[in-house]
């Protein structure tokens, strides 16, 4: 009977062998499936990112991205680079034309030297125009572009049509310059309440260094798709669903916007600690304990490609109506609608099986919630949501001030009293290494020979002694995310654009800074990554501003009047504080003094 009972086992073993054996071979493909379609496998270079999940080199992270939805400013001779073969790549270099030409490779041309642009929407002049331009003068920022200057706008609404002229007027600089390139970097801000406080070469890094780090996040949370290369048969996975590289700063409010619109309720969350304020974080009704998480528009950074077609989609909305409430409004509706169409398109691709293995996202990763408070909404087919838009969540490029005055601190750091092993009293890396914020004796010494001011040694007398370092300057801090930003957007209590305009790094010598400034030669180089050069706006300048008409202003004729505001010191006159002394601007024309043959 024992053998009869172990015959018949033999087949129900053997079946039960193949069940578990075909158990195995399923679990088996599903995980080769998840693993096939997750971007944490990912290892290649894929072609259709704007900027791709890989270290860069530790000298400028500035890498140049390419709009997969972008109309071409003005093209440059493009060279050979990684993402076109052979063939390609000739044809590049024999001939223009084959930009528009070759999608595929066209899409990543790389030109031999980038520029970096800073433009700020301004109609007129004041002091606090002028503190802005100063700040980004004594740090050695590219020549600031004045976009709207001289128009007056008298338009029917609250703002007379301002906050739609600056819309329209950055994007037609944007689109008309022949000085702007798709692949060249920009800097918009507003004019009147945003100070600079770090060099360039700083911003540049933290900027990519926050693109890297939130296009991680994102293919981690999204997936990424895999591309088929018909020609060969093969499978090339690794593009991101979603991707950034266009930055605003954060805002710890959502105005003028109403609260279930999704500016404001479909929003992710800020990447800061959810214990920031303690216990009751991001519970004040009045903000101030909350974390950034908002569209602030008064600063956003990125490829002009990319900026540009926010800029555009912004314009549409203008002529839907929209521009009446404001840009800010503006903007925060279209980073919210096209946070609430990545959930969506989410959690559709999701609920479709066969679409998750086809390669669109990854079907076993856990589903975004859709908030299900947003109103005021409606999706157009074929209407373009996506614009590679995020927020600089920790005011490590804009500190935006809006109910964040106590999170705020000046901090000499070699002057703490209390030093501890926390990183609270650490000056970041990359402020310690940056150029020394003061001139030294060397430099000082070489500013002798040139000639578009005359030398002052009482003018130009440091109080430092030309002997401060980043550690023995006064710098701003945010004390919740522990960041020394690079600009201050001062959008909150306006009173702060007073009191703390003395507290900043270049006080009291301000005056005498701005003269070292113009008398230093012209630098176009900002660094070097991947063997390519980044340049300052190639079109030079020293101590003024370029129109966007291509007028020259120097300081002395946009900030006439304004000295003893801005500079504070009781000296007068910008170039006749010792007399009807003579000033020229960098392209050699006289600004202040008496001219030849004036009686």
């Amino acid at each position: 009977m024992a053998k009869l009972r172990a015959k018949a086992m033999i087949p129900s073993l053997a079946r039960g062998r193949r069940s578990r054996g075909l158990v195995i071979l399923v679990c088996a493909v599903l995980f080769l499936v998840y693993f096939w379609k997750s971007p944490n496998s990912v290892s290649l270079l894929h072609h259709e990112s704007l900027y791709t999940d890989v270290d860069y080199p530790e000298d400028l992270t500035y890498r140049i991205p390419l709009s997969q939805h972008h109309e071409t400013s003005a093209t440059r001779l493009p060279f050979a680079e990684l993402f076109c073969d052979e063939s390609q790549t000739h044809q590049l270099s024999q001939d223009t034309t084959a930009i528009s030409q070759n999608r595929t490779c066209s899409k990543h041309v790389q030109s031999r030297d980038p520029s970096f642009h800073v433009v700020i929407p301004a109609s007129a002049s004041n002091n606090r125009l002028c503190k802005t331009l100063l700040s980004s003068f004594l740090l050695n920022y590219p020549s600031p572009t004045l976009v709207n200057f001289g128009e007056i706008f008298t338009g029917d609404n609250w703002d007379n049509g301002s906050h739609a002229g600056k819309i329209k007027g950055v994007y037609n600089f944007l689109s008309g310059n022949s000085q702007v390139y798709d692949d060249d970097l920009v800097l918009v801000i507003d004019g009147f309440d945003v100070w600079f406080q770090l060099p360039p070469e700083v911003l540049v890094k933290r900027y990519h260094k926050l693109v890297q780090d939130a296009n991680r996040r994102l293919r981690k949370q999204y997936g990424a798709t895999t591309k088929h290369v018909s020609s060969e048969g093969t499978k090339k996975s690794g593009t991101q669903i979603y991707e950034q590289s266009v930055v605003f700063g954060a805002d710890k409010l959502c105005w003028p916007n109403a609260p279930d619109d999704p500016a404001c309720a479909s929003l992710p969350e800020s990447t800061l600690p959810n214990d920031s304020y303690g216990k009751k974080t991001d519970q004040d009704p009045d903000g101030f304990n909350n974390r950034p998480k908002y569209l602030n528009s008064g600063t956003i950074i990125g490829p002009v490609s990319d900026v540009r077609a926010v800029y555009k989609r912004a314009l549409e909305k203008v002529d839907q109506g929209f521009g009446a409430i404001g840009d800010q409004f503006v903007f925060a509706e279209i980073l919210g609608e096209q946070e609430y169409n990545r959930d969506l398109s989410n959690l559709n691709a999701r609920n479709s099986w066969s679409l998750g293995l086809s390669g669109s996202l990854n079907p076993f990763r856990p589903s975004l919630p859709v908030t299900r408070a947003v109103k005021n909404i409606t999706l157009i087919q074929n209407q373009r949501y996506e614009y590679s838009i995020g927020l600089d969540y920790t005011s490590s490029l804009f500190q935006t001030m809006t109910h964040s005055g106590e999170d705020v601190r000046f901090i000499t750091y070699n002057n703490i009293t209390s030093r501890s092993s926390s990183k609270r009293n650490d000056l970041p890396l990359d402020v310690r290494s940056a150029r020394p914020p003061y001139p030294s004796n060397d430099t000082l010494s070489t500013l002798m020979t040139n000639s578009i001011l005359p030398l002052s040694k009482s003018l130009e007398k440091l109080t430092s002694d030309g002997q401060n370092t980043w550690l023995s300057t006064p710098l701003a801090t945010n004390l919740r995310s522990l960041t020394v930003p690079t600009l201050l957007h001062i959008n909150g209590e306006k009173s702060l654009l007073d009191s703390w305009w003395p507290s900043v790094w270049f006080q009291p010598n301000a005056r005498a800074l701005l003269r070292h400034y113009i008398r230093t030669p012209q630098p176009f180089l900002l660094g070097t990554v991947a063997g390519q050069e980044l340049m300052w706006d190639m079109r030079g300048g020293r101590g003024g501003v370029w129109t966007q008409d291509g007028r020259w202003l120097e300081w002395g004729e946009i900030c006439e009047g304004v000295e003893e505001s801005v500079f504070g010191d009781g000296k007068g006159k910008w170039g006749e504080e010792e007399g009807d002394g003579r000033t020229w601007n960098s392209f050699g024309k006289q600004v202040t003094g008496k001219v030849d043959g004036d009686n």
